[in-house]
């Protein structure tokens, strides 16, 4: 079932954000604790974005937050991915704006092909000296046809 996120889901949104980026990028595991993805999520996200959540029963197993034509964070826990979860959610997204960007780490190989594969094109690489991981990133950007 996908629904709309609700400041109640914040905790369970927090938790999958933080399974998914530790599984994906274990380099950068640990660089925040539990509490400050809860406060992130809280503060940050909740109050600014559209959020998504994609359940398996009364388990949240898929987020998306968008803002303007910025998705902010697509995660999926990494139990869930490869069923087509990440695409119902970046469906939302697509289906709700002509154009669509996003930032990923440039390491992010599965990421990168995941977002291609969707008619995502990179328009920009960094050094990572703008964010707060330090991290080399890409920009991608999505166009509606």
């Amino acid at each position: 079932m996908l629904r709309p996120l609700a400041l109640t889901d914040m905790g369970a949104a927090a938790q999958v954000h933080r399974a998914a980026f530790d599984h994906a990028m274990p380099w950068l595991a640990g660089l925040h604790t539990p509490d400050d993805d809860r406060w992130f999520y809280r503060e940050r996200i909740f109050p600014t974005c559209r959020v998504w959540g994609r359940f398996d029963g009364d388990e949240l197993c898929g987020i998306i937050a968008v803002r303007d034509d910025w998705i902010e964070q697509l995660y999926v826990l990494p139990a869930a991915q490869g069923r087509g979860i990440g695409t119902d959610l970046l469906d939302i997204a697509k289906g709700a704006s002509k154009r669509l960007e996003l930032w990923t780490f440039q390491r992010n190989a599965p990421a990168r092909r995941f977002y291609e594969a969707r008619g995502f094109r990179q328009a920009e690489e960094t050094d990572g000296a703008r964010n707060e991981e330090k991290e080399p990133d890409a920009r991608y950007v999505w166009t509606r046809a």
